[in-house]
């Protein structure tokens, strides 16, 4: 490694160096002490040296073989959109060559674009995906540990029966309505429900399936039966099909219901409501309900029921009643 230098620039660090032909290059660093910047400096220097003369299969070339391993799973596509950021950063770097630091310099960048701790959260973890699909494969002897920041833990808005009523009225378009009293009946994510298409609601025998045949998806779908509020709204949505997709607008299929929903949300005037609450209200009143946890894991297509107690656990602190009881003190008779 050559001689590398930190200096100041526009009111933050830099480091510099010279090439073989003698020119001086020099790059600006995320860093905002003097610590961190000798850090970030060595693998800036990394970086640009494996740019130029890449050795082996570098993270650009093992990002690309996923992706096209993907296919036409909706997963290419997301990571397409993570490729923009993730490979100007580490596209260069051969796997083993990924540090913490590296890792910590990404996330200040990200953070410095205004972009939230959740959205660096994911970006590294397709990351780290790319580079288990890598060592899977045996294009690489191991993947390295990628760093990330710690998950933010996102708030969850439960709807109570009366806001659910009100959002249903609230949408006026006919598919959107649908597609919200399926979100609701099923506890499914909006994904599974745009998807769906008639060959897989069987109204003789009163089931969903939010399955789809090739696994596209990566994340969970279940076959689940049919209450009479989403049979009555299949009913009415079947007569009048188009197409083949359940949710359909203007004789096509419906890529999102964004817009809609967020014209039920204000007229409902029940507060802020993201999309995927849905899923979460479904899941919790199951639970209040009595719903054992192992049947609203199989509703909500988690292949573990772990998932389940760590997503939706604190929403029942009564399932621990028992247990506290007996820390009841007060209650107990001295002991001989």
């Amino acid at each position: 490694m050559p001689d590398i230098s930190i200096g100041r620039f526009r009111g933050g660090f830099c480091v510099y160096w010279r090439k073989p032909d003698g020119k001086r290059t020099r790059h600006g660093l995320a860093a905002r002490t003097r610590e961190d910047a000798e850090a970030e400096a060595i693998e800036v220097y990394r970086r640009v040296t494996y740019a130029s003369a890449p050795r082996g299969a570098t993270v650009a070339d093992l990002w690309a073989e996923y992706v096209e391993d993907l296919g036409d799973k909706p997963t290419a596509t997301t990571m397409g959109y993570t490729g923009k950021a993730i490979l100007p950063h580490f596209g260069a770097y051969l796997p083993e060559n990924i540090t913490k630091v590296l890792c910590v310099s990404y996330a200040r960048t990200r953070a410095d674009a205004g972009k939230s701790q959740g959205t660096i959260w994911t970006e590294l973890g397709h990351l780290q995906t790319a580079l288990n699909f890598a060592r899977d494969v045996r294009r690489i002897d191991r993947a390295p540990k990628i760093w990330r920041p710690a998950k933010p833990e996102k708030d969850k808005r439960i709807l109570n029966k009366g806001e659910a009523r009100a959002l249903l009225d609230g949408a006026r378009e006919p598919h959107i309505r649908l597609a919200l009293a399926l979100l609701l009946g099923t506890g499914a994510r909006i994904g599974a429900i745009l998807d769906l298409e008639w060959d897989r609601v069987d109204f003789e025998r009163g089931t969903i399936n939010l399955r789809l045949a090739d696994a596209k998806t990566r994340k969970g779908r279940s076959v689940v039966p049919m209450n009479s509020g989403t049979r009555a709204a299949l009913d009415v949505a079947q007569r009048a099909a188009l197409t083949d997709f359940v949710v359909e607008y203007a004789g096509g299929p419906v890529k999102s219901i964004r817009k809609g929903f967020t014209a039920a949300v204000e007229r409902a005037k029940i507060g802020h409501v993201r999309i995927h609450d849905l899923r979460h209200t479904a899941a919790v009143w199951m639970l209040s309900e009595g719903v054992p946890i192992e049947k609203v894991a199989q509703v909500l297509g988690h292949s573990n029921i772990s998932v389940t107690y760590r997503t939706y656990g604190r929403y029942l602190p009564e399932h621990m009643q028992d247990a506290v009881n007996v820390l009841d003190f007060t209650t107990l008779k001295d002991r001989a």
